[in-house]
């Protein structure tokens, strides 16, 4: 009866003879200007452009209107009541989201979704509600960071996400019918028809997107898949009420659903596994409740097919080409595509003809996980062949090595080192080494070595590496004071003063470049230290400045927060920059030191200076041409650095060649003082 009133309403209106319509009166004023919103020109194309002005705004007496008042219209204007000729959709509209209608002024009114004055039927490309338009209108609110605050939001960008994904993409194509922001969330009204206007809070049991309502939901427009879903055992488990039972949303997405051809998609061929069936079947606390073997995705990469997907192939089988996609059934299950009597058939599908026998070879063993039969033998053999062989190999080049090595300090030496200094050497060598292996072990805790060092007694491995970090950084602090307190020692500042940079080191740099490059038949003459030495040097001091000085705010973080006010940002400055500062020492240490001290074809295989300070003369004579000038001995040693008269160590060297036995494999006493002499450097 009401619309029927408003239809005689209308006719009376526009009947010939009204010249004087309100609708006329109202475009006096309300034309053209910015503050009226040209009303009369947005309602021209709108699905209300037969209503007059006073249809929706009902309060207005047309009579009672005084032009030449500041207030035309009175005091107020009560707000427009659309549900007096849309009664169903007021009627739905009851609810949005966790708050019920007029309870919040945030909550959205009719026009906010639909428009003013320029409502459009949701079938016009132009409407707001246009599955095209939809998500603009939707974003009004819904990535308004005041509002996701104010009302606890779950999604922060779901507008961005739901436009990467495949249903976005195809609505821009032109396809409509896929869904959009009303489509998934819009539950069903009292007739049982889905509705707009009934947009419920996931967490309400009447919402489209409750956890037990997503398959339904999915299923209006996939509805095949559903059905295999429902049938298979993850489907089962929702529909006994199982809150930890998988539905759509927890394998594709929500907002961001994109193909699973694409390879960023958590079901593509390459991410399947890890990404998807990992999550659920690698839990512990999910597979002792169902009765799920664990070990599932480790035993797959362990596998040929686990080891090619690793390695890229998109073709090779994943977990659902043999579980399937949607109809999941455990083994048991007559019409599982993984009983005994489907194997054949599931496995034929990438091996056509393959055998029932080859087809029942169980999948989720590593390689060497199957112990009975002859698999077993064989993986015991050659468990034992790999360590005794391998394990005899070391021995024979260990005991090589260090016979070598053994040879090498045998030879007339200088002390490179005091005990002090290679005892420094040695507390920095440790420190460090324990430091970079504790370290690391906390950034990349699932690697297999660190399982090794620290992953045993449940969690009390890694509370001790914790430990063991702390002490090796605080003999390395020891170490630097040490170190500090030498250099101002007489040896400690002649040690400083040899390690300045000086203008020959660039020299020698230039000198060295011209021999790498061919352009010089000589290697620059380097004194005590080389140039690499003394960058090493400088940068082991900046590096005990940033690791020591970030190291200790990290340690006690509490402290330096409350006592001090240090700003949480600035604590995790501190941890970038001790990370990747102990990257940067550590590549250092392999890369320059390594090479220097046991790569470099002039001391290979190792300067065993580092041992007990002792350099090998020959060796000094190669590496430090312009170094002091030392006497060597095979049991007496002068510090390299004691500038002795050739002729002083002349009358030393025959006197101990008078007293001193040869070794085993030297030259003669008095050889050996002569080839002393004669091959050091002279001044």
């Amino acid at each position: 009866m009401r619309e029927l009133a408003l239809i005689i309403l209308r006719i009376l209106l526009l009947a010939p003879g009204q010249t004087d319509t309100p609708a006329r009166t109202c475009t006096d004023c309300h034309v053209g200007t910015a503050a009226m919103t040209a009303p009369a020109e947005l309602l021209t194309g709108s699905v209300h452009r037969t209503l007059d002005c006073t249809a929706c705004h009902e309060s207005i007496v047309m009579e009672d209107i005084d032009p030449a008042s500041a207030r035309p219209h009175g005091a107020a204007i009560e707000p427009v009541k659309c549900g007096e000729c849309h009664e169903d959709a007021a009627a739905a509209y009851v609810r949005h989201g966790r708050h019920p209608v007029g309870s919040d002024p945030d909550l959205p009114t009719c026009t906010s979704c639909h428009g003013g004055h320029d409502v459009l039927a949701a079938g016009d490309p132009l409407s707001r509600v246009h599955p095209i338009n939809l998500p603009d209108t939707c974003r009004v609110c819904h990535t308004n960071v005041n509002l996701i605050k104010k009302h606890d939001m779950l999604r922060q960008e779901p507008i961005e996400l739901y436009e990467s994904s495949v249903h976005a993409r195809a609505s821009r194509r032109g396809l409509y019918v896929a869904a959009t922001c009303n489509d998934c969330h819009s539950a069903a009204a009292d007739d049982g028809r889905r509705t707009a206007h009934r947009i419920f809070s996931a967490a309400d049991a009447d919402s489209s997107i409750y956890h037990f309502n997503i398959p339904v939901t999915c299923g209006r427009c996939h509805d095949r898949v559903t059905k295999d879903f429902w049938d298979g055992i993850h489907g089962q488990r929702v529909a006994a009420g199982r809150v930890d039972a998988p539905v759509c949303t927890h394998c594709h997405g929500e907002h961001g659903i994109i193909s699973p051809s694409d390879p960023r998609s958590p079901v593509s061929a390459a991410r399947v596994a890890e990404a998807t069936c990992a999550p659920c079947h690698e839990s512990q606390v999910l597979n002792e409740k169902y009765g799920v073997p664990a070990g599932r995705l480790r035993t797959y990469i362990d596998s040929y097919h686990g080891l090619k997907s690793k390695a890229g192939d998109v073709h090779v089988a994943n977990c659902a080409s043999c579980h399937g996609a949607h109809r999941i059934l455990p083994h048991t299950d007559s019409t599982s595509s993984i009983h005994p009597a489907n194997l054949k058939n599931t496995c034929g599908e990438c091996h056509p003809g393959i055998s029932a026998e080859l087809a029942g070879t169980p999948i989720h063993e590593t390689a060497t996980g199957i112990y009975t039969g002859w698999p077993h033998f064989f993986t015991v053999f050659y468990l034992w062949m790999i360590g005794v062989t391998v394990g005899l190999m070391l021995l024979h080049n260990m005991a090589d090595w260090f016979r070598k090595v053994r040879r090498m300090r045998m030879q007339p030496f200088v002390i490179r080192m005091t005990a002090g200094e290679t005892i420094q050497h040695w507390v920095l060598m440790i420190s460090f080494i324990v430091l970079v292996i504790s370290g690391f072990s906390l950034r990349f805790s699932e690697a297999w070595w660190v399982q090794l060092l620290f992953g045993w007694g449940g969690g009390q491995g890694f509370l001790i590496r914790g430990t063991v970090h702390r002490v090796a950084g605080v003999v390395f602090i020891i170490y630097t004071v040490w170190h500090i307190v030498y250099l101002f020692t007489q040896r400690g500042r002649r040690w400083a003063r040899d390690m300045l940079l000086s203008t020959r080191d660039f020299t020698n740099v230039k000198e060295n470049a011209l021999f790498f490059l061919g352009r010089r038949d000589e290697l620059p003459s380097f004194g005590r230290f080389t140039y690499m030495e003394k960058c090493e040097y400088w940068a082991l001091a900046w590096g005990a400045i940033i690791m020591i000085g970030t190291g200790i705010p990290l340690w006690f973080e509490d402290y330096f927060v409350q006592r001090w006010g240090l700003p949480q940002g600035v604590l995790t400055v501190l941890s970038v920059i001790h990370y990747y500062e102990a990257w940067l020492a550590t590549l250092a240490i392999v890369v320059w030191h390594l090479y220097s001290t046991v790569f470099n074809p002039g001391v290979y295989p190792m300067n065993p200076s580092w041992l007990a300070g002792r350099m090998p003369r020959d060796m000094y004579v190669h590496e430090h041409p312009d170094g002091p000038k030392l006497k060597a001995r095979v049991y007496r040693a002068h510090y390299e650095d004691e500038e002795e008269s050739l002729a002083r160590s002349d009358r030393v060297a025959a006197s101990s060649d008078h007293s001193a036995p040869p070794a085993q494999g030297a030259d003669p006493p008095s050889q050996a003082g002569h080839n002393a002499k004669s091959d050091l450097p002279k001044t």
